[in-house]
């Protein structure tokens, strides 16, 4: 009976952005009206989301090193495990590596993470989510993009790098959201009831409207001939990054309950969309991100279930 109450639990997540697949599938939604909610979604509803919730956030209670060193530790070790399997496994190149790899870095923290630890634990369990991803995007890219520069023939400088990922962080507006939440929380920044209700409305928009344009871009992707790579992606990043996420949290920095249900829940999450576009950027292992991102997120409905269920409490 707990295994089908989960599933009630999480199976609204999933509906909304089925509904989303299945709409852009059958045609009664169009590509150019998904891409549209999506730019709704990142470019405005989601930092509004954000700004909000870091800006009350309790960064005393919620920034502890233990929580992010527990997945951050996680999500790099998976990281490096999948540049090994790449080369090794799979002869891929090193660049394509890095792209590769860059799936099982980059975890859906905000459009999946975010509703499924509410739908299961309530509002009031956001916080430690909002903590690992005011870091999240930072963290990956930088990585990531730092890894690929030195990877590929071609790479730019260190400094030329580091110009660059700057450059894009201050353009990226889920940065600015949060940028703006730290500036009002660290400088005790009065901010008019009016402005923050306007934000609230459209936070209350960002995730089920994310949640089905992700839905009806899916269908743009196919597993084709990368099934073995998307699955060796889908394993570390369902499996092997919670388990790692898990025992750091659980066995090395006795963290809260909340704190490590937050971590693994969002250890847990597919890749997401940005490890796509981080592919096409460079253009390598394009095929390889897609058919990674589209065979772990309808592979997480299942082992959501069974983490929601070592975590107990839902």
């Amino acid at each position: 009976m707990m295994i089908v109450d989960i599933l009630f639990v999480i199976l609204p997540v999933f509906l909304v952005g089925g509904g989303g697949y299945l709409s852009v599938r059958l045609k009664y939604t169009s590509d150019t009206t998904v891409d549209g909610l999506m730019s709704f979604a990142l470019k405005v509803a989601v930092p509004a989301l954000l700004f909000k919730a870091i800006a009350e956030l309790d960064l005393n209670a919620n920034f502890d090193p233990g929580l992010l060193l527990s997945f951050y530790v996680g999500c790099t070790s998976t990281f490096v495990l999948a540049i090994i399997a790449s080369r090794r496994l799979f002869k891929r190149r090193p660049g394509e590596a890095v792209a590769i790899a860059f799936a099982a870095l980059f975890s859906n923290s905000l459009l999946l993470g975010l509703p499924i630890t509410q739908q299961a634990y309530g509002v009031e369990a956001l916080a430690p989510n909002f903590a690992i991803i005011s870091i999240h995007s930072p963290f990956c890219y930088l990585l990531g993009i730092t890894t690929m520069e030195f990877a590929r023939a071609d790479g730019r400088s260190l400094p030329a790098t580091f110009r660059a990922v700057i450059s894009a962080m201050f353009k990226n507006s889920l940065m600015i959201g949060l940028f703006l939440g730290f500036i009002v929380n660290l400088g005790n920044v009065p901010v008019h009831h009016t402005i923050m209700d306007a934000a609230d409305m459209l936070a209350r928009a960002a995730l089920p409207t994310a949640l089905f344009a992700l839905g009806g871009i899916l269908t743009r992707y196919a597993l084709k001939a990368s099934l073995m790579e998307a699955s060796v992606v889908t394993v570390l990043s369902l499996i092997v990054h919670p388990a790692i996420t898990w025992l750091l949290a659980t066995q090395a920095f006795h963290l809260p309950e909340n704190f490590v249900r937050s971590a693994v829940i969002t250890a847990a999450m597919a890749p997401g969309v940005n490890a796509y576009v981080f592919a096409t950027l460079y253009s390598r292992g394009e095929a390889q991100s897609a058919s990674a991102v589209l065979l772990a997120t309808g592979m997480s409905v299942f082992s959501v279930t069974i983490w929601l269920i070592i975590l107990g409490g839902v």
